[in-house]
């Protein structure tokens, strides 16, 4: 774990970080065949880091079915932030529908860790086993270490390119400025008042109004 920590400091992107966990989850947590983090935002499913197509196969099926531990652990009313499915072949009551059919998948057992809810979006760390009964306590720690180190790159993904967009921002509007104030002949205050009071009036962001300024050298502004 402590080596793998590492690894994930010198990883320079997300994506490389995310495969990094999930790779890890395989080769460090016992029981583990397959493993990788499913987004959920509204109804739709992403698949992030898959080690498997197995794992691609069970985000389909819960978007498909509307039914799976990561839509109820995403409920406000609950406060489960893990889940086992500890045999696919016992029937469950919980997620009828989406057992059997995980079944045919080839799924034997499964853990999941909650990592953040946000408005509506869940991200989830997921665990597969081909065999019944394979995660034990000693894994669920393990993946809660995991789960951890993965939510941690997602808020600071999340941290990375709310920066950029701020930046990005203010470089569009200053552009925009400068576009008003040569065309106007007018000063860096009024530049700006004139964009702020057009995205008030038309009830637009103020970052979009810059944009339309520079697109087309200045609309009716």
């Amino acid at each position: 774990m402590a080596s793998m920590a590492r690894d994930l400091l010198a990883e320079s992107t997300l994506d490389d970080t995310l495969k990094q966990i999930t790779t890890s989850a395989v080769d460090l947590v016992e029981g583990c065949d397959a493993a990788g983090i499913l987004v959920l935002q509204g109804r739709r499913v992403r698949s992030l880091a898959p080690t498997d197509p197995m794992v691609v196969d069970s985000d389909r099926l819960q978007e498909r079915l509307q039914q799976g531990p990561c839509f109820d652990v995403a409920r406000p009313e609950t406060e489960d932030r893990v889940f086992r499915i500890v045999d696919f072949t016992v029937k469950n009551d919980r997620w009828s529908d989406f057992v059997p059919a995980g079944r045919e998948l080839g799924m034997g057992s499964m853990m999941g860790f909650l990592l953040y809810t946000r408005e509506e979006e869940l991200g989830a760390l997921n665990m597969y086993s081909r065999k019944p009964g394979m995660f034990t306590e000693d894994s669920e720690t393990a993946g809660w270490l995991l789960a951890s180190h993965a939510a941690v790159a997602f808020a600071t993904a999340r941290t990375d390119a709310q920066l950029q967009e701020a930046i990005a921002t203010r470089h569009l509007i200053g552009e925009a400025m400068g576009i008003l104030m040569g065309r106007h002949h007018i000063t860096e205050d009024q530049a700006f008042d004139i964009l702020r009071i057009h995205s008030q009036r038309t009830n637009t962001k103020l970052r979009d109004v810059a944009r339309r300024v520079c697109e087309t050298g200045g609309p009716d502004v």
